[in-house]
């Protein structure tokens, strides 16, 4: 699971342990993107970024901080980091990189992405009664191929390593990184947003306040 975490907040960790449940996951990476392709620069350092990761999901043994993406120097695609990981765990073990739907319909525009097939399988969080399927339509025509072409049950991912596409609904929290950051800006509470710990951590490095 990845992302910039700026900061870690309830809805990641939530989408994380519903992910975790409903697709009998046996462990999440989360993985703090160093220098994101897709969008903006993170406010704050990799350092910041991942120490508030670590805070947050310290009570959860099935959840681990994977620091890769932020030290490298060059943009962080996610088929690299699959390339990695899948080096590291070999060939047959199943792998499975979580997204949101909107990020699956724009899959298209990210490095290489027809090869994530090869490397992983994608779950795809949704909200409940808006499901891809209803959704499709929007993407490219192949990107559509790759969807009608995998989509498969839960089940399948233990049995194959790569390849499949699966839909997870899942309640969303309507919590942002960006709310967050506005809140503590106007030196608002941000409590019951996200862990205490990590909270705290902002508060005690001045993270997201003016200059």
């Amino acid at each position: 699971m990845g992302g910039t975490f700026d900061p870690i907040h309830y809805g990641h960790l939530r989408l994380a342990e519903e992910m975790l449940e409903l697709a009998n996951l046996k462990q999440i990476r989360f993985i703090p993107t160093g220098t994101p392709p897709h969008r903006d620069a993170p406010q704050v350092s990799a350092r910041h970024r991942s120490a508030m990761v670590k805070l947050a999901i310290a009570g959860q043994s099935a959840f681990m901080l994977d620091e890769r993406e932020v030290h490298r120097a060059a943009p962080c695609y996610s088929v690299d980091t699959l390339s990695e990981l899948r080096a590291e765990l070999g060939a047959v073990q199943p792998l499975c990189l979580l997204m949101g739907g909107d990020a699956f319909l724009q899959l298209h525009t990210w490095h290489e992405w027809g090869r994530l097939f090869e490397l992983a399988h994608i779950v795809v969080g949704y909200r409940p009664g808006f499901t891809l399927e209803e959704r499709i339509h929007t993407a490219t025509t192949e990107l559509r191929r790759q969807y009608q072409k995998r989509r498969c049950n839960v089940a399948a991912l233990s049995q194959q390593p790569c390849g499949g596409i699966v839909e997870l609904a899942i309640p969303k929290l309507e919590i942002s990184a960006t709310l967050i950051r506005a809140r503590v800006a106007e030196n608002r509470s941000i409590r019951y947003l996200l862990p205490d710990a990590v909270a705290g951590y902002i508060h005690q490095h001045h993270l997201y306040t003016p200059c």
